[in-house]
C-alpha cells in the first residue's frame, strides 16, 4: 500500500534558479519512506531496540520537473518486494492535480547493527508493510561501471555535518559532494547511486571524476581507492 504526504517546495530547499534542488527531492523521497516506516511500527527506534536498520544500497532517481518555489506537492513511496535481506522500494513527486514531477527506484539492505552485516528478513520485519505494484519506468541497473582514466580531485576529510543519525555519512551528502563536479550547464535529468562502503567522521574521501556525452560519473573513495559510493548524473 502506498504511503503519501503533502509539502509545499520550501525556499531553503532551492537552488539559485529558485526550484527545488536534485538533493531536495532526494530528501523528500527519504523522509517519505522514514515516515512510512513510523506509521507502520518499524520506526528507527523500533528497528534499533532490535539491533536491525535499513541502509540504501542504490538510487534511481530521475527529475522530469524541478518544481518552483511555494508548489504544493505530494510525496509518495511504497515497497514492492522484499528477497533475503533485500528490500525494494519506489518513489514519486507529483503536484496536486497529479502531474508526476519525479519518481525513483531503490535498493535497501537490511542490516544488524552491531556487526554491519545484512540480516535475512523475517515476517516481524516485513508482515507490517503492504506491497504496492512496482512503478512502471525503465529500471536501470544498480551497479554503475566506472569508465577509464578518471580524473582525480583534491580529497577532503568527512565533517559532523555530513553524519546522520547512523553516525555515517548521509545518503544525500554523498550527491551533494559529487555534485561539486557538475558543469555549470548539466540540468541532470536522471542520478544513479551505487553506495559501496559506509564513510564516517575523520575519513578522508579522494574524489574522482570522468564528464562523458550527457553524463558526469564520479567516485567518491578512501585513500586506498575503494569507493565509499560511485554517482551518475545524466541529462536528458
Amino acid at each position: 500500500m502506498n504511503y503519501s504526504f503533502n509539502s509545499r517546495v520550501r525556499y531553503s530547499e532551492t537552488g539559485e534558479n529558485g526550484k527545488l534542488t536534485l538533493p531536495g527531492v532526494l530528501n523528500y523521497f527519504q523522509d517519505c519512506c522514514t515516515f512510512h516506516a513510523e506509521s507502520v511500527g518499524l520506526g528507527g527506534d523500533v528497528l534499533k531496540a532490535r539491533d536491525r536498520a535499513w541502509v540504501l544500497s542504490s538510487w534511481q532517481v530521475i527529475v522530469d520537473e524541478y518544481p518552483a518555489m511555494g508548489t504544493e506537492i505530494r510525496i509518495t513511496t511504497a515497497p514492492y518486494d522484499f528477497k533475503g535481506f533485500m528490500g525494494m522500494r519506489n518513489f514519486t513527486i507529483e503536484t496536486m492535480d497529479g502531474k508526476k514531477l519525479a519518481w525513483a527506484n531503490s535498493n535497501w539492505t537490511h542490516l544488524a547493527i552491531s556487526t554491519g552485516i545484512p540480516a535475512r528478513l523475517t515476517p516481524a520485519d516485513t508482515d507490517n508493510y503492504i506491497l504496492g505494484e512496482k512503478l512502471e519506468m525503465a529500471y536501470a541497473p544498480r551497479k554503475i561501471k566506472l569508465p577509464d582514466d578518471m580524473i582525480s580531485q583534491e580529497s577532503f576529510t568527512v565533517q559532523k555535518h555530513h553524519l546522520d543519525t547512523n553516525h555515517h555519512v548521509n545518503n544525500c551528502q554523498y550527491i551533494c559532494m559529487a555534485e561539486d563536479f557538475l558543469p555549470e550547464d548539466l540540468k541532470v535529468y536522471q542520478m544513479r547511486a551505487e553506495y559501496k562502503m559506509q564513510a564516517k567522521l575523520g575519513d578522508i574521501i579522494c574524489p574522482k571524476a570522468k564528464a562523458e556525452t550527457g553524463k558526469v560519473i564520479v567516485s567518491l573513495d578512501d585513500t586506498d581507492g575503494k569507493a565509499y559510493a560511485i554517482i551518475e548524473f545524466q541529462q536528458k
